[in-house]
């Protein structure tokens, strides 16, 4: 897997960097400020990246906004956003192009390798990788969208995990539920949903976008 790190922190980009190489992928460019990242995602087109909100030259959202040009005019192309704290707008904003290839991650979750590089490989493959602060905090005071309103709680439950990132066997770990319990319910929820199965989509990023970026 090809990446690009964009981390204005020197020794938090480096580390970043080792670990990823520790994993067997690699980085093919790093990058310190907004208009530099943006340069390497348009130079390298990663198969995904990480990307700090905050960077030079005025550490606002630089990082944020060159992912989202990036993605704008490569449509999918994969990015993992990185932030200190919980930005509800920001996470919101990565979502809006209801693509998946996503991901938005605590800065604390790099110090789990383990997370971390899971975290990178799901985004690389077109799925989402939300960490569940971020969720808690999207989903806090939101009004429920189209279809949302009529999943039963449990259904709530297992898309949640799903957002995560989880896997089927995953949740059912975590809910202490059956295989075939969790695909039973998988199946009502892309049914309340209106995500129907076909080639061109995947139904548990399309659910997990649904979720995510409700209004």
């Amino acid at each position: 897997m090809r990446l690009v790190v964009a981390e204005d922190l020197y020794l938090l980009r480096e580390g970043m960097v080792r670990l990823i190489q520790a994993y067997g992928h690699q980085v093919v460019a790093t990058a310190a400020t907004g208009p530099e990242t943006l340069e390497a995602l348009r130079k390298w087109r990663p198969d995904a990246s990480v990307i700090d909100v905050r960077m030079p030259p005025n550490q606002s959202d630089e990082g944020l906004r060159a992912a989202l040009v990036a993605r704008a005019e490569m449509p999918g192309l994969p990015v993992l956003i990185l932030s200190q704290h919980v930005e509800q707008l920001y996470a919101r904003e990565l979502l809006a192009d209801g693509s998946g290839g996503v991901g938005y991650l605590l800065k604390d979750s790099v110090f789990d390798a383990d997370q971390f590089i899971g975290a990178l490989e799901r985004v690389a493959g077109g799925g989402t990788a939300m960490d569940p602060a971020v969720i808690a905090k999207l989903l806090s005071g939101s009004s429920p969208s189209r279809g949302l309103e009529r999943l039963t709680e449990r259904e709530h439950d297992v898309l949640a995990l799903m957002a995560e990132g989880l896997s089927n066997q995953a949740i059912g770990r975590r809910l202490f539920l059956s295989d075939s319990a969790i695909s039973k319910y998988t199946t009502s929820m892309f049914g309340k949903l209106d995500i129907v199965d076909d080639e061109d989509t995947n139904r548990r990023v399309r659910a997990v976008l649904a979720y995510l970026n409700k209004p």
